[in-house]
């Protein structure tokens, strides 16, 4: 019999999918559920309009009902703890009826560079540009109507929160990607805040910035309990019980750290999906890079981030031709088989992709300067183009931006990384993306077998340490000592070849990179 007192609910709302996974008091995953969805460009915004978010949230729910009743017998009713996750930063700003005042602006969008820029030298510290406080200053810039109603500012996590607890509040890994926070008071930094203000004085708001920003909480806190109107819109069938505790909601980058116990000083992960980021959780102070986040860890430790809008995306649209081209020639190939053989087939090609070059830019790429993505594949006249080197072309444009900011951290700043942990799509079928990845850092990359839960069973787990840890036990010793001490994981290295091969593609890369962005260029022009 399933006790569902003794169990955890982590749902994550991903780029691709939105899924939940439920764990026992031995941290296994137990069942899950999903729905898959995808952002739209309106208007020049990326965004998932709210229909999409709340249906989203409700089939992902009753997916999961329907896997625990088939394997259990029982209907989900209630859980020990629950908390939700969602892809980080972003605006969403709501008023008073906590209804929204824009579309949800996600962390795709790259038009708020003129913020960014404005406020990283205004606080010293570097502010992306998808982070919410740049949207909320490059709206004020832009003088929107909605401003003067603003009641609370968040990103999809937080709202999503609120929704269902009617509480107010972000763990201090979402909050990060909101405005620097400060591990001393594991608060926002109050001079950043204070500074906001005075730079917005004199335009007459009704508020100040820390009257519309959420409540930060530690991982370990709680944060509120599902209300009797959150049970009706999380599970419209009316089984789902009120009063179930929820953990701080968290970003996706929390939520990977912990899905890979990667919260200690000096350990990283690297999450490969729709987009790519790098995490490693630092021991010193650095300096400021534009092409370099410092976020926080769920339990407020500094992170130093690499995050790139682009990874699969563009890999997606290619497998989808080829699996077109082997329908219209009569075979019905599974879409996992299909992944799987190609991706391997990647291991078959030259080290150096043979030639062949590409960039993977469905919308704009910060690191690399670019505010619009011009999907591009190219080659030398001499290039080998086979199915082997255009699949690792492919997987290796895949990481290419993620290592020139990785560079800045290891080479420039002399930060150590020792391993990196993986998980995501691109991790899914064994051995390749551990391998190319390994190829393009140099160091060794290892997969959990958890590792395809990813984001939701890192929630699923914040909440099991807010309900079963002991005293004053630290989130990375509840990891350590009672999550993964028996956990079994895989390590690849790659060979030096594939290293230096990776290192040639990166030089053609790089040399190429005008040539996407006369592409940018030659595009937007009027005929």
């Amino acid at each position: 019999m399933l006790d569902l007192k003794k169990t955890a609910i982590g749902l994550e709302f991903g780029s691709t999918r939105i899924k939940a996974v439920l764990i026992d008091q031995t941290h296994q995953p137990l069942a899950s559920g999903s729905h898959e969805w995808e952002n739209r460009l309106i208007d020049g915004i990326w965004t998932y309009t709210l229909e999409d978010i709340i249906t989203g949230m409700q089939d992902c729910f009753a997916s999961l009902k329907a896997d625990v009743y088939d394997k259990y017998g029982i209907v989900l009713s209630t859980t020990g703890a629950m908390g939700i996750s969602a892809m980080m930063h972003g605006y969403l700003p709501t008023d008073r009826n906590g209804e929204p005042l824009t579309e949800f602006r996600t962390w795709r969008n790259t038009i708020t560079g003129e913020a960014a820029a404005e406020l990283s030298e205004l606080f010293h510290f570097n502010i992306p540009e998808r982070w919410s406080i740049a949207h909320l200053y490059q709206a004020i810039l832009n003088s929107e109507a909605h401003l003067p109603r603003i009641h609370h500012l968040n990103t999809l996590a937080v709202f999503i929160h609120e929704k269902l607890t009617g509480r107010f509040a972000a763990g201090i890994g979402e909050a990060s990607g909101i405005m620097p926070v400060d591990e001393a008071s594991m608060d926002y930094s109050a001079a950043m805040v204070q500074a906001f203000d005075r730079l917005i004085a004199g335009r007459g708001y009704p508020w100040r910035l820390a009257g519309i920003l959420p409540e930060c909480l530690p991982a370990g806190a709680h944060a509120g309990e599902l209300t009797a109107a959150g049970a009706a819109l999380l599970d419209p069938a009316g089984d789902f019980r009120p009063g179930v505790p929820f953990a701080p909601p968290e970003g996706d980058a929390g939520t990977g750290m912990a899905a890979t116990n990667s919260i200690a000083v000096r350990t990283g992960n690297v999450s490969a999906g729709t987009s790519d980021f790098a995490m490693v959780v630092l021991d010193k102070p650095i300096g400021v890079h534009r092409e370099i986040d410092i976020v926080a860890t769920p339990d407020g430790k500094p992170v130093a981030m690499v995050h790139c809008n682009n990874c699969t995306s563009d890999l997606n649209a290619w497998v989808g031709l080829f699996a077109e081209f082997a329908e219209k020639a009569g075979m019905k190939l599974d879409k996992g088989e299909l992944y799987t053989m190609l991706f391997e087939q990647a291991l078959e090609g030259d080290p150096d992709c043979g030639g062949l070059v590409g960039f993977n830019y469905l919308s704009g790429e910060s690191i690399t300067g670019f505010t619009e993505g011009r999907p591009l594949f190219m080659r030398m006249p001499d290039a080998r183009l086979t199915l082997a080197n255009f699949m690792r072309e492919q997987l290796l444009s895949s990481l290419a931006t993620l290592k020139i900011g990785l560079d800045i951290l290891t080479s420039d700043e002399q930060v150590p990384i020792d391993r990196l942990y993986g998980h995501g799509g691109f991790f899914k079928t064994p051995v390749v993306g551990q391998k190319l990845l390994s190829a393009a850092v140099g160091v060794p990359v290892s997969v959990m077998t958890t590792a395809g839960e990813g984001g939701p069973y890192g929630m699923a787990l914040l909440c099991a340490y807010m309900l079963w840890k002991n005293g004053d036990e630290t989130l990375a010793d509840y990891l350590n000592n009672r999550v993964f001490a028996g956990a079994e994981s895989t390590t690849v290295m790659a060979e030096e070849s594939d290293i230096s091969g990776f290192r040639r593609f990166l030089n053609l890369y790089r040399k190429a990179l005008p040539v996407h962005r006369a592409a940018v260029s030659v595009s937007n022009k009027e005929d």
